[in-house]
């Protein structure tokens, strides 16, 4: 039986690749969220530099504030820390790919007004290929999303087509050229919510995001998981030291150690460019770029 979804939401999933579930978080919880947020731009004002929590825009100044990522989230915000172990995310979770959890990654992705950076086109198991996909992304959707604020945008479907080529001149950039491998940007598919939805995205579905165009931010709250018996592949980006370090990254349910095989397609990441920084450094080697630029400079 299913926590909250229903089987039409579980079916609509599978087919497409993505879900977006309205009105999933508590008023409270986002509210807390962002005052949080407030905090670390108060922090910022003094960084010239990303350190190893806070990545910021390329048109960041100590007095004009501007964080693009908030890095791993739940080890530094109790209250990010709580909702990732909370059935607002974790009941979704299970619903579509099992009891057994693992947490990959968090990361809170800001688009400032104005100046949000673009995501270029890409998929997450480019980056982090596992011996099964049952791998997906949630965000949390911390402000309303339409289309002028760079909301996440995918192409349907494509969670069960190949993994496309994420190089350029042979080194690993993170994104893809769309005409390059027969996609139309008229076919993505935006993911707009109020603010409190979720949106989830398999981890094989192409996505990315434009520019934020508008005069309010737009940020996400990113809780990246998979199934327990899906397992890093030789030469993936996700690593770790010991078992007992990948056991703690259970989410919930029973961790394993027979990895499930799946017939799915597979590309490694490597080589990696000599600079590898967040997804917004790498991707700058892309040559083709869907979104154009990567900020908007200042007028």
């Amino acid at each position: 039986m299913s926590e909250v979804l229903t089987q039409d939401q579980i079916d609509f999933y599978n087919k497409k690749g993505y879900l977006i579930v309205e009105n999933q978080i508590p008023d409270d919880v986002i509210a807390n969220i962002r005052t949080k947020i407030a905090r670390f731009e108060e922090e910022v004002r003094g960084l010239t530099v990303s350190n190893d929590r806070l990545d910021l825009e390329d048109s960041h100044t100590p007095e004009a504030p501007r964080i693009r990522r908030i890095k791993l989230p739940h080890t530094i915000s109790d209250v990010a820390r709580d909702l990732m172990y909370s059935d607002h995310v974790l009941a979704s979770m299970r619903d579509l790919i099992g009891p057994d959890l693992r947490l990959h990654t968090s990361k809170l992705n800001m688009k400032c007004a104005g100046y949000g950076a673009a995501v270029e086109w890409h998929q997450d198991f480019a980056f982090y290929p596992h011996t099964n996909d049952d791998v997906m992304a949630v965000a949390v959707i911390l402000d309303d999303m339409v289309l002028e604020n760079g909301p996440l945008m995918v192409f349907p479907g494509t969670h069960k087509g190949p993994i496309f080529d994420h190089h350029s001149d042979g080194v690993f950039v993170g994104a893809m050229d769309l005409a390059a491998n027969g996609l139309d940007i008229k076919d993505a598919v935006p993911l707009m919510g109020p603010a409190g939805s979720i949106s989830i995205h398999h981890a094989r579905i192409v996505h990315g995001s434009a520019l934020n165009t508008s005069t309010q931010d737009r940020r996400l709250l990113f809780f990246e998981g998979m199934a327990a018996d899906a397992f890093p592949v030789m030469g993936s980006m996700t690593s770790f030291g010991s078992l007992d370090e990948y056991n703690e990254k259970m989410l919930c349910g029973t961790p394993s150690i027979t990895p499930r095989l799946k017939d799915i397609p597979v590309r490694i990441p490597l080589p990696q460019p000599e600079s590898r920084g967040s997804i917004y450094e790498i991707q700058k080697g892309l040559q083709n770029r869907g979104f154009g630029i990567y900020e908007k400079e200042d007028a």
